[in-house]
């Protein structure tokens, strides 16, 4: 009797958003995110309840996902939320997250809409899980939401991705009885800087692209246990079975359960994780049978891939279910009596050529692997001795670049870098060896919240840094969101006056239209002062030491700081004549400090260190770097 009465008391009636949260609380997680949309709103309600884990509405999806993935960095287990169109938002962090991968697990939550209840439309998000290569879990019931959100985590972390758990509005919503066990004692993972991992310039993400493949090949195995699907037998009489033996039902999720009261005289086998889809479980399954029925809601993403595998069964599903809205008992009997029950069902099962067996070998992966080799020896030689002959050219900051002092000095200072997309995402590359991170446009203002959020050891030690045209394209919502999620990092602005990484377009900031109109030259400073922050600088970032005192006076603070460093792009003042810089050979001391700089103009030849003058754009910091003034300048 005591055995039950524990049993009771470990048993409660959730939603399926409030197992979600449970299971958050659950698995240790640390830092929890969304944006509010039904029908996904009540997991950060709920998970809010959980006091020890962090958790914020951020200013829009896309930042809730900046933000989940800075603390997963940090080393933290973080769960994002959102419901199917913000998927759309948070669709560039998404899909190069699965490149970078993760470090603490981390778990995103789509919450479809079928029927659009509360929405503008019903997409089916099933479809951005295949596009990025990540593992797709589908829930049925709240009990499965919990257990599948807790797993979610472990794939995460053993197979480095983020993972997608979909859910859809009845699951949402809908209660049943789940089984609830005490929080895991997570221990995060502690963080190293890892650039080549986290900072996308294209000669890292290549990388990561044949680690996508790689990693897909082994999700794929993974999905073949019997964890992720599961068969279940018809519960009719013997008769029944017998006369149904020949067909077979595949399906998923909330369709599951309508489908096993429909058709409970017919085999069902449920995919619990659906993408990568269980190709050999699903063809061992199909065995003996003539006619496979696929159930699920909206778009035929469970069908599409069934056909994929040339089956010998006939293969039937949305010319019996709509495209459209929520399933449920009566279209499913409707359906029923189509097929079954009526004669008027157009399936002739067995009509299908010979069953050819899904192509092993010749993966992505691995072809992607051949591509990469010279297949012609003759020509092989010929081109590593044109490219042995040829300097290396490694892309770097150019001579004069207003950028290379901000990077110069928190190296110095020994900060984590968050950076973002632009010219200066090259300060990854040595000397400079600066950037932490960089996943998309706009995305390090939101990681930086999300590392000092998973881990107080980050305070007054991580800085994000934005270019100018970058900050007006998506920096000013992640801005806003540390302001109002209370975050105390360090944002600096690089301010060069143009789009420099493109050809130096015009942008908000400079006061000119595409056309050459004037216009308003907006000033990120008046953004970072509406959105309430008090401690604003703007610097010359020729001025070194004023910039190293500057950035180390914010630093310092218990507050968030926003420091804008001006200073117009050196292509653009190219023309203008300026004092170049010289080494006095008598003074120099050849302690190289100089070419750490980065700066090209700086050169070591012949033993000897030098500043080549037809590079060098006169920008004087150079003179600041050097300690034993050997550095000068002459018009």
């Amino acid at each position: 009797m005591a055995d039950k009465l524990e049993n009771k008391k470990n048993r409660m009636l959730l939603t399926g958003n409030e197992a979600i949260a449970r299971a958050a609380y659950e698995a240790g997680v640390a830092v929890a995110t969304a944006y509010p949309g039904t029908p996904s709103t009540e997991i950060l309600e709920n998970i809010s309840k959980y006091k020890n884990i962090y958790c914020q509405w951020s200013v829009n999806e896309k930042v809730a996902l900046e933000v989940a993935s800075g603390a997963s960095i940090a080393g933290s287990r973080t769960l994002v939320a959102m419901k199917h169109v913000g998927l759309n938002v948070a669709a560039d962090p998404f899909m190069t997250l699965s490149y970078t991968g993760v470090t603490g697990g981390l778990v995103i939550i789509n919450a479809d809409d079928p029927c659009m209840h509360s929405s503008q439309n019903e997409q089916d998000n099933r479809f951005y899980a295949k596009f990025a290569k990540v593992p797709l879990l589908e829930p049925s019931d709240s009990q499965e939401a919990l257990d599948m959100v807790k797993n979610a985590f472990e794939i995460s972390e053993k197979f480095d991705t983020p993972v997608l758990v979909r859910t859809t509005t009845r699951i949402s919503h809908s209660r049943s009885l789940v089984n609830v066990n005490p929080a895991t004692v997570y221990t995060p993972v502690k963080y190293v800087k890892n650039s080549q991992k986290y900072v996308m310039i294209p000669a890292y993400g290549r990388q990561r692209h044949l680690f996508v493949l790689q990693r897909w090949e082994k999700l794929q195995k993974l999905c073949e246990q019997s964890l992720y699907s599961r068969i279940y037998k018809p519960q009719s009489s013997k008769q029944s079975r017998a006369a149904y033996k020949e067909t077979g039902i595949i399906t998923s999720g909330v369709s599951f359960q309508y489908a096993r009261e429909v058709f409970e005289n017919i085999e069902i086998l449920k995919l619990n994780m659906t993408n990568p889809v269980c190709r050999d479980r699903i063809a061992s399954f199909a065995e003996g049978k003539k006619l496979l029925i696929i159930i699920e809601e909206l778009e035929p993403f469970i069908e599409e891939s069934v056909r994929l595998l040339n089956l010998k069964a006939e293969i039937v599903g949305k010319e019996f279910f709509p495209a459209y809205g929520e399933l449920g008992i009566e279209a499913l009997e409707k359906a029923y009596s189509r097929l079954f029950g009526t004669g008027t069902s157009t399936v002739s099962p067995g009509k299908n050529e010979e069953k050819r067996s899904v192509p092993a070998g010749n993966t992505d992966a691995a072809v992607m692997a051949e591509d990469l080799q010279y297949t012609d020896n003759e020509n092989k030689q010929k081109i590593s001795g044109i490219l042995n002959g040829l300097p290396s050219r490694p892309p770097v900051l150019c001579a004069g670049c207003p950028h290379r002092s901000v990077f110069h000095i928190l190296k110095k200072l020994k900060t984590a870098v968050m950076g973002d997309i632009g010219c200066y995402t090259l300060s990854v590359l040595p000397p400079l060896n600066s950037l932490d991170s960089c996943l998309c446009m706009g995305a390090g203002i939101g990681q930086a919240l999300g590392m000092e959020k998973a881990d107080a050891s980050f305070k007054n030690r991580v800085v994000s840094v934005i270019g100018d045209s970058t900050f007006f394209h998506s920096g000013i919502t992640a801005t806003i969101d540390n302001a109002y999620n209370n975050g105390t990092n360090l944002i600096i602005v690089l301010d060069n006056g143009t789009t420099a990484m493109t050809g130096h377009q015009d942008h908000p900031g400079t006061g000119k239209t595409l056309n050459s109109s004037s216009a308003i030259a907006l000033k990120p400073e008046d953004f970072a002062m509406a959105a309430g922050i008090k401690h604003i600088k703007v610097v010359d970032p020729y001025k070194l030491r004023k910039l190293e005192t500057v950035i180390k006076e914010e630093l310092s603070r218990d507050e968030m700081s926003f420091i804008v460093c001006r200073r117009i792009c050196v292509l653009i003042e190219k023309d203008k004549k300026l004092p170049v810089a010289y080494i006095d050979q008598h003074n120099c001391r050849e302690c190289g400090l100089c070419l750490k700089f980065g700066c090209p103009a700086i050169e070591f030849k012949d033993g000897k260190y030098s500043i080549n003058s037809i590079l060098c754009t006169g920008c004087g910091v150079c003179v600041d770097i050097c300690k034993f003034k050997a550095i000068g300048t002459v018009k």
